[in-house]
């Protein structure tokens, strides 16, 4: 009776590593929220849009790229103090990494994307569309609106 126990214990927890073996893979799960831009009048064509980008995964997934047909070009710019105390911003030249279960918010005076070369003018109300894509998780689409703040 006791070897009978002991090797359902045993086909038990061979059945259990196998079950946890054949599980689906870590993977993101990404989401963008509450996404907007704003004119900026000092420089006409370009705009700052923000956004909060969410990870419900279990794997982190990176920001790689993006294009708009509103814009020209889009890239990732962060907000620096230069050393004569100006502030000026600086491309980011690597990845936006979202971690898993994480977030990364892309705020005013921050990391932010940058539409260059506008296409068209950013009028208050209007929407334009996004298309940002991460390395796991391939293309999200998203709708800024743009307002003043």
């Amino acid at each position: 009776m006791k070897i009978k126990y002991t090797v359902l214990l045993v086909l038990g927890i061979t059945f259990g590593l196998l079950l946890a073996a054949c599980s689906t893979p870590a993977k993101p799960s990404i989401s963008v929220e509450s996404a907007w831009g704003r004119p900026s009048m000092d420089y006409p064509t370009a705009g700052g849009m923000y956004m909060v980008i969410k990870n419900s995964g279990t794997d982190l997934d990176r920001l790689i790229s993006g294009k708009s047909p509103a814009c020209g070009s889009i890239e990732v710019h962060k907000m620096v103090t230069k050393s004569d105390g100006t502030m000026g911003m600086d491309l980011v030249d690597k990845p936006v990494e979202i971690p898993a279960g994480g977030q990364v918010e892309l705020k005013p005076g921050d990391l932010h994307i940058m539409c260059i070369m506008k296409n068209e003018n950013f009028k208050v109300g209007s929407k334009i569309d996004l298309t940002l894509t991460f390395e796991k998780s391939g293309d999200k689409t998203v709708s800024a609106e743009i307002r003043e703040k």
